[in-house]
């Protein structure tokens, strides 16, 4: 399945490259936000950590109202109030994980001036950095390298110039991967879920 979600970026990438030269034009922006992530299982969720995010992205439009965006993006994202054992001791403890996470979104603009939009689509995160934050360990071994799931989001831009647009959105991403491996899970399946208040600058080219 992973396979299949990278292969899927990189065709819908490069086609909707093709076509906003033909077609459309092309919006490149950069942003930072406000993350709250948490992870849960069937039988409940984890306290909520708090870090951020900064990213670029391209949106390429086919249309007035419509456009596919992909974006490549730092995030910070774990959870908090959790237990540790090490070397038989019992800790308490957060987590903190570090992502590239790489979204490919259909983005549909609405409104007057189209300056509304709304988009969804896959994502795949992948875990560069993880810690305990009780004796600094890293957790790196524990977890999978791989998240991936659906990213939603809704903003507003707002125009400065003929070029230059600023932008709200708050998005969610919600993982359908285990977080952990299957010898650190305790038989149950752990999913990421974060969101974020972002704000940035759009360039039309």
């Amino acid at each position: 399945m992973k396979n299949y979600i990278l292969s899927l970026i990189t065709i819908v990438g490069f086609a909707t490259a093709a076509t906003a030269q033909s077609k459309g034009n092309v919006e490149f922006g950069y942003n930072v936000g406000l993350n709250s992530s948490f992870i849960s299982d069937s039988w409940g969720s984890s306290d909520i950590r708090t870090g951020f995010n900064a990213g670029v992205s391209a949106d390429f439009y086919f249309s007035d109202s419509w456009s596919v965006k992909a974006k490549v993006a730092y995030d910070k994202k774990g959870w908090n109030n959790d237990f540790i054992t090490v070397d038989g001791n019992l800790y308490r403890t957060n987590f903190a994980l570090d992502y590239i996470t790489v979204p490919v979104m259909a983005n549909w603009h609405f409104g007057n001036t189209k300056n509304w939009y709304v988009n969804f689509g896959p994502y795949v995160g992948f875990l560069v950095n993880a810690e305990e934050t009780a004796l600094n360990n890293d957790v790196k071994d524990m977890l999978n390298s791989t998240d991936w799931g659906l990213a939603f989001g809704l903003g507003v831009k707002i125009p400065l110039s003929n070029y230059i647009k600023l932008f709200i959105e708050y998005d969610v991403q919600s993982g359908f991967t285990d977080v952990f491996k299957d010898n650190y899970n305790y038989g149950s399946n752990f999913s990421t879920t974060r969101g974020a208040l972002n704000v940035g600058l759009n360039l039309m080219l």
